[in-house]
């Protein structure tokens, strides 16, 4: 089975986005906005593990595109 480089790619971006709402929050004391950029950075990859169990096809092309719509 071949890799999914999307998911792959979002999962990696999330990791990253986590890491940078700790660093705002702990060192620079910043809730509101690291906590927005912790639920949209992160939305992204939920919405692609979703798109992968679409019924059919135009509902995973449908479910995919919101996900870039997103990001």
């Amino acid at each position: 089975m071949r890799e999914n480089v999307v998911k792959s790619k979002s999962y990696s971006f999330a990791v990253r986005i986590v890491k940078a709402y700790q660093y705002l929050s702990k060192q620079q004391n910043e809730f509101v906005l690291s906590k927005q950029l912790l639920r949209s950075g992160t939305a992204i990859g939920a919405l692609i593990a979703e798109s992968e169990n679409a019924q059919s096809k135009p509902d995973f092309i449908s479910k995919f595109k919101y996900c870039f719509k997103r990001s």
